[in-house]
């Protein structure tokens, strides 16, 4: 059985055009699996109804759900695939999204973003960055690059970490790259960032050899990415090791293969720690040009699970 079988996908209430929907029925083709396309939804007007009577301000509220609804309805019969469809009134729609995950044991989140014309970069609300952080499925944020077959796939890994958080989180991003490879028909990549010479010690240290460090490095990460890859058969001819920050490798690689999509870990870092040290996911999204998926460690503890 394919392991996407109970999907949600979340609906944009500001265009005709459902990326997350279109992308939500790629997936479900190949694997039959159930979508339920969810709309989350809020008038702040009715925040300025407390002179109503509780009557009318629910029949206010029933009014725009069930407009809403009729609106959903159209738009999910442009689809082939028949689905599900569930208009939820809430002001906080990570919470509304999340509160489903967690009712109904979705496999998987989609959702799109939104492309800005005039700064020509895609534009993350608030809602994207609150899901990217506690949402503990895998959560795909949908761009406008499609997805032909024959693709292409970027797994980005921390091959060099010894600890087992980080190889399980290897394991379990590379896992999830092949099996949607073969569900869309696309090969898979591995990408992996090493950091050059610090610069400190090469000034303090005159015998400091810097290009004998840098090529110690990357040996060691090649070394290490081939020794995972071959574990999943990946040939070497879909490795890339170099050397930068992982939003900056990770970027690079994907506009030279021209990915589809690009899966990454994420440690869901919420409070001071996200403010002052961010996620790779974070840096990394608003920089593509393709889909992103965020994958969350076996044994993560969402926030909105506590």
């Amino acid at each position: 059985m394919e392991k996407y079988q109970n999907i949600l996908a979340v609906v944009d209430p500001t265009t005709e055009e459902q990326k997350a929907l279109a992308r939500a029925c790629t997936l479900a083709k190949e694997t039959g699996a159930r979508i339920t396309a969810l709309l989350v939804i809020y008038d702040f007007s009715y925040e300025m109804t407390t002179m109503l009577s509780g009557d009318e301000r629910e029949a206010m509220r029933e009014t725009v759900v069930n407009d809403r609804s009729v609106w959903l309805k159209e738009i999910t019969e442009q689809y082939e695939s028949d689905m599900d469809i569930k208009v939820i009134w809430h002001n906080r729609p990570f919470e509304a999204v999340l509160s489903q995950v967690r009712d109904q044991q979705f496999d998987v989140v989609l959702k799109s973003t939104h492309e800005h014309p005039t700064l020509q970069s895609v534009i993350f609300t608030p809602t994207d960055w609150h899901l990217i952080r506690k949402c503990w499925v895998p959560l795909l944020l949908v761009k406008d690059h499609q997805w032909p077959e024959g693709g292409h796939i970027l797994a980005a890994v921390n091959a060099g970490s010894e600890e087992e958080e980080h190889q399980s989180l290897n394991r379990k991003i590379t896992e999830e790259a092949q099996n949607l490879g073969r569900l869309v028909k696309a090969d898979v990549h591995l990408v992996n960032s090493y950091p050059g010479t610090p610069i400190n010690i090469a000034i303090e240290i005159p015998e400091f050899d810097a290009n004998e460090y840098n090529q110690t490095m990357k040996n060691h990460h090649a070394d290490v990415v081939q020794q995972h890859a071959d574990k999943f058969n990946i040939s070497a001819e879909y490795l890339h090791v170099e050397e930068g920050l992982p939003e900056d490798v990770i970027e690079k690689v994907a506009n030279q293969i021209d990915a589809e999509l690009v899966i990454l870990g994420t440690v869901g870092r919420t409070g001071l720690s996200a403010v002052l040290i961010g996620n790779t996911a974070e840096h990394v999204i608003d920089r593509l040009n393709c889909d992103l998926m965020a994958i969350k460690p076996d044994g993560y503890q969402s926030p909105f699970l506590e």
